[in-house]
């Protein structure tokens, strides 16, 4: 299921205006090692994925549910969410923008950013995010 965009929202939101509020959520709240990989034209699924860590189960769910509040007040973009009650890996559906956010143990075993990231171009950190 798609999320979807609020009608009485006056201007359209693009991919690029999700991402910029994505990180900026995940930089309020502490997120650790950041990544954002461009997806488009080599998936149909989103335009970008971002994958984060937090430090623990509480922060983890914390960073999740403080950025789909986010995306809703600010843009009225309701987005799918998985596995906040966990809090070990939870996936945030945003449409464009597909959000994974770990705890560092559960990070390190599935390795996605090795599965989705080809080369070093795809790959930004919130220090570059000026650019």
């Amino acid at each position: 299921m798609t999320p979807a965009l609020d009608p009485a929202v006056a201007a359209p939101y693009t991919p690029d205006d999700v991402l910029r509020l994505v990180l900026a959520s995940l930089d309020d709240d502490k997120a650790e090692e950041v990544v954002q990989i461009d997806l488009r034209g080599r998936s149909d699924v989103a335009d970008y994925m971002v994958i984060c860590s937090g430090r623990s189960t509480r922060q983890v769910a914390s960073i999740s549910e403080k950025l789909v509040d986010r995306l809703k007040q600010d843009i009225k973009l309701a987005s799918r969410i998985e596995g906040k009650d966990t809090g070990d890996w939870v996936l945030i559906d945003a449409g464009d923008v597909i959000v994974h956010v770990f705890r560092p143990e559960v990070r390190d075993f599935y390795q996605l950013e090795k599965m989705w990231m080809p080369g070093a171009q795809h790959r930004q950190t919130m220090d570059r995010l000026g650019e």
